[in-house]
């Protein structure tokens, strides 16, 4: 396991544009990465806007192992201002090399943090996993997200099966 004091955290910037390009190829290349998007479909323009999730439009947050990036997290402030309690369309990648060595729990916790240091507070955070992905539910769960019901059908796999979708969300 990597020690939690050798992964370091940061608000994503310009120049991790093309190291978060990179990571969320890797990640969305592996099967069943639990990423909506294929690696095909992960364009450039899709990561050059996370370092833009700052203040009142949301955040992201990567994750470091010395000078590679490991890691990223990013949740945007749900809009209109009724729901700006809300974080929402949260999504997670963690490189397979570092993935199971708590790199996706120092994230999180590194989410959170911010999530409440938010003007007004952030009080709920949501995020959709698909029903295969099993170990990610857990790790959900055990971070304090509930299921809060069930998108039957929604996804489409690369090998033509169904899967449901669960939404969950974390209340502060």
């Amino acid at each position: 396991m990597i020690a939690m004091e050798e992964v370091h955290v940061r608000a994503t910037g310009e120049a991790d544009v093309e190291a978060l390009w990179s990571l969320y190829r890797t990640v969305a290349a592996m099967p069943n990465s639990g990423l909506a998007r294929h690696a095909d479909e992960m364009g450039r323009d899709y990561v050059s806007a996370l370092p833009g999730y700052r203040d009142a439009k949301g955040i992201s947050i990567a994750a470091f192992l010395g000078d590679a990036l490991v890691g990223e997290i990013h949740a945007l402030r749900m809009q209109p201002r009724q729901f700006s309690h809300v974080l929402t369309d949260l999504t997670i990648a963690v490189h397979p090399r570092a993935q199971g060595r708590g790199v996706g729990s120092r994230l999180f916790a590194a989410l959170f943090a911010a999530a409440g240091r938010f003007t007004p507070p952030v009080t709920r955070i949501e995020l959709v996993a698909r029903t295969g992905n099993a170990a990610a539910i857990r790790l959900y769960e055990r971070l304090g997200f509930r299921v809060e019901g069930r998108f039957v059908g929604r996804v489409r796999l690369a090998d033509g099966s169904i899967e449901d979708d669960i939404p969950m969300a974390r209340i502060a």
